[in-house]
């Protein structure tokens, strides 16, 4: 007895040939839009925008590579079936690979420019707290005790 994945797999595989790289065409145009939103909202200093895309993004991706599985998986009958179809499907997935790329660019780009804003404010923050009048040797006094520091970086982006 099959479990619910493998059935989900058998069928997808048993599509025909037009069927499913239909579907996977279809999936991964969809992914390049999604991630061009992505990349032009970032770029315009978005990022709120940007995340809104996150669960669809997700969800393309996750549908996309069940459905590249299955066309490796099935590659031998594709070809010999629809030959111009699975090169189309190459040829799409070579865009989808330029468009990743320059969102993951455009991604890390903000992550720099956000931890650059944030670390100069906890600087900025930092230094006016610092005493500006010398002690009874003649220095400036050290750091007072931190009740607590008002920044904080999440590196998880």
């Amino acid at each position: 007895m099959m479990n619910a994945a493998a059935e989900r797999l058998a069928a997808l595989d048993s599509l025909p040939a037009a069927e499913l790289c239909g579907l996977a065409m279809e999936t991964l145009e969809n992914l390049v839009v999604v991630l061009n939103q992505e990349t032009t909202l970032l770029r315009a200093g978005r990022a709120k925008d940007a995340g809104q895309l996150t669960a669809e993004k997700t969800r393309l991706a996750q549908d996309y590579m069940g459905f590249a599985r299955s066309v490796q998986r099935q590659s031998a009958r594709l070809r010999a079936e629809a030959p111009a179809l699975v090169d189309a499907l190459l040829g799409g997935h070579d865009r989808l690979a330029t468009q990743m790329a320059e969102n993951l660019r455009v991604i890390a780009t903000a992550r720099s420019v956000t931890e650059e804003l944030l670390t100069d404010v906890a600087k900025a923050i930092s230094a006016k707290a610092r005493p500006k009048t010398y002690g009874a040797n003649g220095e400036i006094a050290g750091q007072p005790p931190q009740a607590a520091s008002g920044v904080s970086i999440n590196r998880a982006l």
